[in-house]
């Protein structure tokens, strides 16, 4: 089998001959690999290894802030032209013993309720990982890549970076090209690459946790080779990973590629599809068996009606999980921790106007005892 091999020692800007963390198409490929081909990636975790098991949350401070995800790649895959759909297989997907969960100040979804940081270290072992920061609480194992995906075209870089920058002239958060903890450091790539923190037609972090062992990710081909990467490996998150992390962890990606000749462009498919047979997780994980919900509608805090507004359900929703934690003992970092690694989101209905509701459904097997 072909592979991709790191120094888990090494960060990626010792070792740039492995990976990237910046999509640009004039990043040179790593391995060259037929269809059928399975390939194994060695990645590094989100932090790109700078969270360790004996930091405490005050070192948090000191990371380097625009590192984002730490990719291994690119592959090149032999055939693949633009117009092809490629077709990745994810043949199995290996955890390391180690995990981190961290609430970042001024990012997630309830960043004006949690404004302070807090991390959270994990043991992972035989299908489990357990924390000393959440007494009594084992998650199972659901590994997936976080991050994954395809080098966009200079055409899709161009296009990208004009639309993020147009968002943030309205008012809106995006995160415009920056060399600064750029790899590869080289020019123009530093300065032009895109940011890997959003997902985006070509994949990228688009944190679906259905994408296990035995998935299948399609996306429509823009360069000549594709130029697969992957890195971000995630043990187990909720649907909506709302404090920005989930239980983050290094791994190693077996993966297998398949060209599907001209049918992105045959089909107009200009956004990420992926499938799964049979169950994602066993179906107790999956469903799951046992649980407890919370609501939410676009009702806001002073009473005010909201139509049609799910983001305003959903986050109603994960505010009362937090409080029905909180009920439980659990203080609110705790909670939220809970709840991003654990809780799904799931919209129970958008039509019913004008209180669109969302759920947040917490599995109660995660609690030993």
């Amino acid at each position: 089998m072909k592979s991709i091999e790191i120094d888990r020692n090494k960060r990626l800007k010792e070792e740039p001959s492995k990976g990237h963390n910046r999509w640009h198409p004039d990043i040179p490929p790593i391995l060259e690999v037929d269809p059928g081909e399975e390939v194994l990636l060695e990645t590094r975790d989100a932090s790109d290894g700078q969270i360790k098991r004996e930091m405490t949350v005050n070192d948090l401070g000191n990371l380097d802030a625009k590192v984002a995800h730490p990719l291994t790649g690119p592959v090149y895959v032999k055939d693949a032209e633009p117009g092809d759909l490629l077709e990745i297989e994810y043949v199995d997907i290996l955890p390391q013993s180690y995990g981190w969960t961290r609430n970042r100040p001024g990012a997630g979804f309830l960043r004006d309720l949690f404004p302070e940081p807090y991390l959270a270290h994990w043991d992972i072992k035989d299908d489990w990982a357990t924390s000393e920061q959440l007494p009594g609480v084992r998650i199972f194992n659901g590994s997936f890549m976080g991050t994954a995906g395809i080098a966009p075209s200079h055409e899709q870089v161009d296009q990208w970076t004009r639309r993020e920058a147009d968002l943030v002239r309205r008012g809106g958060i995006a995160a415009p090209p920056d060399p600064q903890d750029a790899v590869p450091t080289l020019e123009p790539i530093a300065s032009q690459g895109l940011r890997t923190l959003p997902p985006r037609e070509n994949c990228g972090n688009v944190d679906a946790k259905q994408l296990t062992k035995g998935s299948k990710l399609f996306i429509p081909v823009n360069v000549n080779g594709a130029l697969y990467s992957a890195g971000d490996g995630h043990f187990a998150q909720g649907d909506s990973e709302c404090c920005i992390t989930a239980i983050e962890m290094g791994a190693a990606a077996v993966v297998r590629f398949r060209i599907h000749k001209g049918e992105a462009a045959k089909r107009g498919i200009k956004f990420p599809r992926f499938s799964h047979s049979g169950y994602f997780l066993p179906p107790e994980w999956a469903a799951p068996r046992n649980f407890i919900a919370t609501m939410g509608m676009p009702i806001r805090d002073d009473g005010t009606q909201e139509g049609e507004d799910l983001t305003l359900a959903a986050r109603n929703a994960l505010v009362n999980m937090i409080e029905l934690l909180q009920e439980r003992g659990w203080s609110r970092e705790q909670a939220y921790i809970i709840c991003s690694v654990a809780v799904d989101l799931r919209i129970s209905n958008a039509v019913d106007l004008p209180n669109v509701t969302v759920s947040a459904f917490l599995p109660e097997d995660i609690f030993q005892g």
